[in-house]
């Protein structure tokens, strides 16, 4: 499964993981991608999109 959204560029982020006596260690957000049948310009592909990109309707799905 890709890391990226071919739609929106999103990718993985990262950030600290903070315990409860307050260490951090380094660690990465993956946004969820999905492999997905989309039309583009009448034709169908197969493409990595983020659900966000799914859900506002970004893309449209084949059907």
């Amino acid at each position: 499964m890709g890391k990226y959204c071919e739609v929106c560029n999103k990718g993985p982020m990262s950030g600290n993981l903070v315990s409860h006596s307050n260490r951090k260690t380094k660690r990465t957000w993956a946004p969820n991608v999905q492999r997905v049948h989309i039309v583009i310009n009448g034709t169908p592909q197969k493409m990595d999109v983020c659900t966000r990109c799914l859900r506002s309707g970004k893309v449209q799905r084949r059907v």
